[in-house]
């Protein structure tokens, strides 16, 4: 850094904090570390007594913390998600929609493994809302090599790291099994309460069939709602390795591929998903009725969002898939699905 006189520091970048007092009304930063100074900065400058200030000299090949979250904002920001001003060196990505956010894992650990770099987020796979904070990005030193920079860009190969897909998801149709509802023995509590959880995503609950253990039942009222045109049927009891429970039969005879028949989540462990024709069939296990948080939380998000699941989503899952079932619930502020 280099000391010059304020009146030619245009252009010039602060390496440090210039604080404005005035007495009873404020004790703050007028300017910032790492401000480029603009004419019109000079004389408010000269106003809190600095008739000199020390400043960075420019150095060729390098480039202001500015400049270079400007580049870091370039490789993050994807679709529906608006950016900050730089401030302090730092941007930082809001989402401009409800939907599910996406993290490109490894390039996100690429740059951050470049040393000087550091870009923090929300878990990915993850619900946002509209106005909810992404990520934040900035570099640690005021200037940095552009061509570290140009690292940065090349390892991103012209993707973005973070991307927002909307929720496309919306109808449904519920199949409702089990002798004791079918034959009034009990009252059907476990639609009321997928509907909410589908509603929480926009997707409405066009309608539901009731049906007996019967198998052939449960895949015929399966496939009278995929004939409705719907995106998605819920199929909610009869989960479990009970010889009564019938309903993974009926959704393997109508699917195409059975993604799975178990999952390593807790609460939630039986829970199962195919596809019929692109269509996702769900098989929800009875903790969805009673748990506050289960696999459903974790999955319903992504299947919302139009996203096409595999195997090794759920496997991926058992790290951080056990329910603490907290008193209260601060899901997703917490460690489920993680």
């Amino acid at each position: 850094m280099k000391l010059i006189k304020t009146e030619e520091a245009e252009g010039c970048v602060l390496c440090h904090d210039i604080t404005q007092i005035i007495p009873g009304v404020t004790k703050d930063a007028v300017f910032r570390k790492g401000h480029v100074v603009k004419a019109e900065d000079i004389p408010t400058l000269l106003s809190v007594g600095k008739e000199n200030l020390y400043v960075w000299e420019n150095q060729e090949g390098m480039l202001h913390e500015n400049e270079a979250a400007e580049i870091l904002r370039q490789v993050c920001q994807g679709s529906f998600m608006e950016a900050s001003e730089p401030k302090e060196g730092k941007i930082e990505l809001t989402a401009q929609i409800n939907g599910l956010l996406k993290v490109s894992r490894d390039k996100l650990e690429s740059l951050n493994a470049m040393g000087e770099i550091v870009i923090a987020s929300r878990h990915g796979d993850f619900p946002v809302k509209k106005g909810d904070k992404i990520a934040g990005m900035r570099v640690v030193p005021l200037v940095i090599e552009e061509k570290k920079m140009g690292r940065a860009q090349a390892a991103c190969e012209g993707e973005t790291i973070f991307d927002i897909l909307p929720f496309i998801c919306r109808r449904a149709g519920i199949v409702t099994t089990g002798n004791e509802v079918y034959y009034g023995r009990i009252e059907d509590k476990f639609t009321p309460v997928v509907e909410e959880k589908l509603g929480e995503f926009g997707i409405e609950a066009i309608g539901h069939t009731v049906c007996s253990d019967d198998p052939e039942m449960v895949e015929k009222a399966i496939q009278e709602w995929l004939a409705k045109d719907v995106d998605m049927v819920v199929c909610t009891g009869g989960m479990s390795v009970d010889p009564d429970d019938r309903t993974p039969l009926a959704i393997r005879n109508v699917s195409d591929q059975v993604i799975t028949y178990g999952a390593p989540v807790l609460p939630g462990a039986m829970f199962m998903l195919a596809y019929a024709k692109g269509i996702p069939v769900v098989g929800l296990p009875g903790c969805v009725m009673y748990a506050k948080r289960t696999v459903f939380d974790l999955v319903l998000p992504r299947l919302a969002a139009g996203e096409r699941l595999a195997c090794e989503d759920f496997t991926s899952l058992g790290e951080g898939g056990l329910c603490l079932s907290c008193p209260v619930c601060t899901y997703p502020n917490c460690g489920f699905g993680k």
